[in-house]
């Protein structure tokens, strides 16, 4: 019997990307997680898909929760990064560079700068109308997340350009010595 890997997804939203991922990745045992506001319309997008590899959706809020210890060899999140305040993103990549299992993956989706400027007008336009409704929110640059993450056993392995101008982070959590 071969073990599932564990995914934990922060900020699951609607919980269409855990049904979507759990019923082409079958391998995979899929634990949503958001706001406890979040968690009912979840839970329901989970019910519906009667997938056996979708865990119940849990609370977890960054500023707060601890993400439980050597748990998941992956987190993923997807288009949170930039409506959470910059403290908020430090305190996300701190608590994974601890929890996540040794040669675990951080995978972070999202509309990102490079060198300080957007990658398109569309981005600076969704940036301009992000820092409205909330000056903390905006897209994060590139960098900033590379350096913060090599700080915290979290080194690059890849970045792959996706469409509508976003991309996909990967980070493979360092071994200890």
């Amino acid at each position: 019997l071969i073990e599932k890997k564990k995914v934990l997804e922060i900020g699951s939203g609607t919980g269409q990307h855990a049904v979507f991922f759990s019923k082409h990745l079958s391998h995979l045992l899929w634990q949503c997680s958001d706001l406890p506001r979040n968690l009912p319309g979840i839970n329901e997008w989970i019910e519906e898909s009667k997938l056996q590899n979708v865990l119940s959706a849990i609370s977890l809020n960054v500023d707060r929760d601890e993400i439980p210890l050597n748990e998941f060899d992956v987190v993923f999140t997807a288009n949170t990064l930039h409506i959470m305040g910059w403290d908020s993103v430090l305190q996300l990549i701190q608590k994974v560079g601890v929890s996540l299992r040794p040669e675990g993956l951080f995978i972070i989706y999202g509309p990102f700068n490079f060198n300080g400027e957007f990658t398109s007008d569309s981005n600076k336009a969704f940036d301009n109308t992000l820092r409205q409704e909330n000056p903390k929110m905006g897209i994060r640059n590139f960098e900033e997340i590379l350096e913060f993450s090599s700080q915290n056993h979290l080194e690059i392995l890849g970045k792959l350009p996706m469409p509508a101008n976003n991309f996909i982070l990967i980070f493979n959590k360092i071994k200890s010595s």
